[in-house]
């Protein structure tokens, strides 16, 4: 079995992470049109309960799981490195049937502490019933996240990318197939319809899982696992167990915290909502819309940032470990820069088309809601890359309990400024909704400003280069946005027909595009962020593929 360079592994790694991501993007328009408002919601509220407990089972343990394998196996003790994935196994195992049996007994009981006294939508009944279908999935992952994180800790990147996709593909057909079919050729109610999609979750899991076991299976000697260790290499199981926990808590610590948050805000956003005046639906559709489908959309906001900076992550830890923290800082700062460049003009971009844009997505159903909804809520994700960053720079450091603070800071921040902005944004006649997105903006702030105090203090980091960045980025931002509000006055735009929406965004989101980098290209802003041979890299790789045609 190949294995992969750092660089082979993380074009692999992220061409996997984009067309997963792509998929569930794009999966949620046919299923939306399906399954309406109501369906929707009900799934959110799987999802957002089932996305908790599923960071509970495996948040941590199988990267951990990883590490020690890929430490043990750069140490040549074969036979500790084996211990440490199947000591593994059996931690996650004891985890996830807990997990699932908390899950499926008490969903009734979850399902009254998520809708709370509000009726007129979805019941506890729905809710639990859809808790419960998809609870089974706990008992696949955390064995999927192991053995991924094993073929990883043996630098094999392509088996966990290739799974990934499997997973996917196979969660999204069953989700659309078995909705559609349930209810247009099965009859059956909406409830379960969800259910089976929902579903879609563990039959995902198991096909995934049966093929990284094949590759196991077919491989077990080259990964050792066929051995008939004679001796045990020097190492206890206590002291794995101890490396497990030791790698794995910062992340469970971290992960565990914002799923946690996420589910909280959901009940806030309720609740509140319900006292405010909303109808039930409303609610539901404010609830779920914030909290599972902006969030789809903003996927591509969270991979194009993450993806650019992800290379500088491995440049920041090799120069922390030699202590040359001017180089880290310079990282640090390329870092944010590149995903203010890249992100910020696409969210403001998604905020000013967020009327076609949901449109195309969900329909015309509540469109004036959802729009603004989206219009606010797509600032969030460019606040947790910001935060991303800090997180692994801190990390790279092994600065684990500012981690810790910057992190249970911001999510105290967001929790607490939730529900008061809520309130007082709707005294000002404005959308009560747009106080949960604005108290993540700046729980995610708060968390970056942190991280960027102690830096500074600590490590003296300077930040001149993001200021003057953040300052040149006004200018062809402004000059995108007067473009794009011509566009509209002048490109009309027909709500009834989804091919002509989506084209009517394409052009006038091309054209902003185009604007804002050639106006960037021109003030130098271009060589300045990305580097001065960036361009001149992608006309050499054109023109050679060109030539190789």
């Amino acid at each position: 079995m190949k294995k992969n360079s750092f660089i082979e592994g993380t074009i692999i790694a992220t061409g996997a992470i984009f067309i997963v991501k792509i998929i569930g993007m794009l999966y949620v328009i046919p299923f939306y049109a399906t399954v309406g408002v109501k369906g929707a919601a009900l799934y959110a509220y799987a999802y957002n309960i089932y996305g908790l407990f599923l960071e509970i089972s495996t948040a941590g343990l199988p990267n951990a799981v990883g590490k020690l394998v890929n430490e043990y196996n750069t140490l040549n003790k074969q036979e500790a490195k084996v211990r440490a994935f199947r000591l593994g196994k059996k931690i996650l195992t004891f985890i996830a049937i807990i997990s699932f049996m908390i899950m499926f007994i008490f969903a009734k009981q979850i399902a009254m502490l998520i809708l709370g006294d509000l009726s007129g939508g979805n019941t506890i009944e729905d809710i639990a019933f859809v808790i419960r279908c998809v609870s089974f999935a706990i008992l696949i992952f955390p064995f999927l996240s192991v053995t991924r994180g094993f073929f990883q800790g043996h630098k094999i990147i392509y088996v966990s990318s290739v799974s990934q996709v499997i997973e996917q593909l196979v969660r999204v057909i069953v989700i659309l197939g078995g909705s559609y079919v349930a209810l247009h050729f099965l009859h059956l109610d909406l409830t379960k319809a969800i259910g089976i999609a929902v579903f879609g979750a563990f039959i995902g899991g198991a096909y995934a899982l049966l093929y990284v076991y094949v590759k196991l299976r077919e491989n077990k000697k080259e990964l050792h696992l066929d051995d008939n260790f004679k001796t045990k290499d020097d190492v206890s199981d206590k002291e794995i167990i101890r490396k497990i926990i030791k790698y794995a808590v910062p992340t469970i610590i971290i992960s565990l915290a914002f799923s946690l948050y996420n589910n909280v805000d959901m009940i806030l956003i309720l609740r509140t909502m319900d006292f405010l005046g909303f109808d039930a639906l409303e609610v539901e559709f404010i609830a779920s819309g914030i909290s599972t489908w902006a969030s789809k959309i903003s996927i591509i906001i969270t991979s194009v940032g993450l993806g650019l900076s992800a290379s500088l992550v491995p440049a920041m830890v090799e120069a922390s470990t030699l202590k040359k923290y001017d180089e880290v800082n310079h990282k640090f700062n390329k870092a944010i820069e590149i995903i203010m460049f890249v992100s910020l003009p696409m969210c403001v971009g998604i905020a000013m088309l967020s009327m076609p844009i949901w449109s195309v997505f969900y329909g015309n159903k509540y469109l004036g809601i959802g729009a603004s909804l989206l219009a606010v809520a797509i600032f969030a994700p460019l606040f947790s890359n910001l935060y991303t960053v800090s997180n692994y720079t801190l990390q790279s450091m092994n600065r684990f309990k500012i981690v810790y603070i910057c992190a249970i800071t911001g999510i105290l921040i967001n929790g607490l400024l939730d529900v008061p902005l809520m309130v007082l944004l709707h005294a000002f006649k404005l959308p009560a909704y747009w106080g949960a997105s604005l108290a993540s903006v700046i729980g995610f702030g708060s968390t970056l400003v942190l991280a960027m105090y102690f830096l500074r203090k600590e490590y003296k980091f300077r930040y001149k280069p993001i200021r003057k960045t953040l300052k040149n980025i006004l200018v062809p931002l402004v000059v995108m946005i007067l473009v794009v509000v011509l566009l509209k006055i002048v490109i009309p735009v027909n709500y009834n027909n989804r091919l002509f929406t989506v084209g009517y965004i394409g052009i006038i989101a091309s054209i902003g595009a185009l604007v804002y980098f050639a106006v960037a290209y021109k003030m130098g802003l271009i060589d300045d962020i990305l580097g001065k041979d960036f361009l001149k890299k992608i006309k050499t790789k054109i023109f050679r593929n060109k030539k190789e045609v």
